[in-house]
């Protein structure tokens, strides 16, 4: 454990010069010093002189990108946190340094949801220097697994914090950006709560880049760092940040959301997954009649922000965390780093919190809707591998599913096109009677509630064998149902009785 914050701090009494316990600072010779010979100093200003202590330690601690990447030595992990708050401008240091000195090799980094490409996956000579290890891939850490450097660290998100805590137990270096410190000597961490107090408390050394434009987003625990759990203070000068447009829905994400958005009761809770189908739900819940509705998300995204915006979220309905939008990572646009900063409307949270099922059932009326890659005829699910061909991860959605049904009222849905064009022009299915070998299953076929496509939606819990190859065919694409049949027919899941 890092935490050192209380230690050698003054236990302030009152001040016998009076002076100083009527808030006149300008006098005592000793608050500069940060302590005092009558180990003094009244109730009324103690904030004052802490605030002062924190500040020399923030001189203390503050140095250059260039010095702060000089601690970094060959064969260390070099964690940077998660999503909007991967590095910046320590990112770029250590490149530079990495170019300058071939002999820095064997770099282990980890990260997830870049929403840039790391500086230091760019140099000449990465494959000889680093690797790339991804939580949750983004399509940049897509690309970085194609040429050979990144790799995927399977999990269930919600377990990410425990994994740092009981398994991986030690980081050489964390380099994170961060909020200005606030008065009280805390490094918000913004958009990102995730696994981040968890990664710093097993590292040997924490470098904090701050960034004057990260939001700073309320919550409960583990959203900051206290500046005596820092080693090193680097500043960038505001680089706003990273956008992550939600993109203009398809014709087909609109078809999906038109079938999933009449299931939601007013006073549901909401979890949107990533992409372009529950970013579609999400703008036509803002255009529809419902209403009291909660959010409970692993990542917050603009679609929360119009649903506000419409009058729709009051979180009023809400179990727990009654009043507050909670998730743990938020990634959008302007509009959303604005919304979110300094919200009381909003809370951040660790995932192992935010992602926990068990949590999640807590919660009537969950609402879970997700994204997935390819479904078999049983109903096995795969959304983050095509092949043995990595896309992104396996994220929360297993937890969200099983949370959601055990909600009371609580519902899943994955969603996916019916079907997709191939290099070849030929239509490709995205129901298929075995998975494509090589794909990672994300949710098992016992775990599946709803299944949507442009064709239909349907319930597969309670459905045998034969029930579900009939419902997923009937929401299959109309050119592949026959072929699908025959697929049914010769692996012994359809009878003669089945609809076609």
């Amino acid at each position: 454990m890092r935490y050192n914050r209380g230690v050698n701090k003054p236990d302030f009494h009152e001040c016998p010069l009076g002076g100083f316990s009527r808030g006149n600072l300008s006098h005592c010779p000793y608050v500069g010093e940060g302590s005092c010979p009558w180990d003094s100093g009244c109730i009324e200003n103690r904030e004052d002189v802490n605030v002062m202590n924190y500040e020399k330690e923030y001189a203390k601690k503050l140095t250059t990108p260039e010095e702060a990447v000089k601690i970094v030595k060959s064969g260390d992990w070099v964690d940077y946190g998660w999503c909007a708050n991967h590095p910046r401008v320590l990112d770029k240091a250590l490149a530079e340094r990495m170019i300058k000195e071939p002999g820095l090799t064997d770099l282990k980094f980890r990260g997830g949801v870049a929403l840039w490409m790391p500086e230091v996956a760019k140099i000449p000579n990465a494959k000889e220097q680093m690797c790339w290890n991804s939580w949750h891939a983004s399509g940049y850490e897509r690309k970085l697994t194609d040429n050979g450097i990144g790799y995927y660290a399977p999990l269930r998100f919600s377990e990410l914090p425990r994994n740092y805590r009981d398994n991986i137990k030690h980081v050489d270096v964390t380099f994170i950006q961060v909020a200005p410190m606030d008065k009280h000597g805390y490094f918000n961490f913004g958009l990102s709560a995730s696994d981040i107090a968890a990664v710093i408390e097993v590292s040997e050394k924490v470098v904090v880049e701050v960034n004057p434009l990260m939001p700073v987003v309320l919550g409960g625990t583990e959203v900051s760092v206290h500046i005596d759990d820092v080693d090193f203070i680097v500043e960038n000068e505001g680089i706003p940040m990273a956008d992550l447009p939600s993109g203009v829905p398809s014709e087909i994400d609109e078809a999906v959301a038109k079938l999933i958005v009449p299931e939601i009761p007013n006073g549901a809770c909401l979890q949107l997954g990533i992409g372009g189908m529950p970013n579609a739900v999400g703008a036509m819940i803002a255009k529809s009649d419902l209403k009291d509705l909660s959010v409970h998300t692993e990542m917050y995204v603009d679609g929360f922000v119009d649903i506000a915006n419409a009058g729709k979220l009051t979180c009023a309905q809400k179990n727990i965390d009654k009043g507050r939008q909670v998730f743990t990572f938020a990634a959008g646009t302007k509009k959303l780093y604005d919304y979110v900063d300094n919200n009381p409307a909003i809370m951040a949270a660790p995932v192992d919190y935010v992602n926990d099922a068990r949590v999640v059932a807590q919660i009537d009326n969950f609402m879970s809707i997700n994204n997935c890659i390819e479904v078999d005829l049983t109903g096995q699910v795969a959304s983050e591998s095509v092949g043995h061909r990595h896309i992104s991860g396996a994220g929360g959605q297993l937890d969200f599913m099983l949370g959601a049904y055990l909600s009371k009222g609580g519902k899943s849905f994955l969603c996916c096109s019916s079907a997709f064009k191939g290099h070849d022009g030929e239509i490709k299915s995205r129901i298929v009677p075995t998975l494509t070998p090589g794909d990672a299953i994300t949710a098992t076929r016992t775990n599946l509630n709803y299944f949507v496509t442009e064709y239909g939606i349907v319930n597969l819990k309670g459905m045998t064998t034969w029930q579900r190859a009939e419902k997923l065919i009937s929401v299959a694409h109309p050119d592949v149902r026959e072929k699908l049949i025959k697929d049914a027919e010769s692996i012994g899941i359809w009878r003669n009785s089945n609809k076609r």
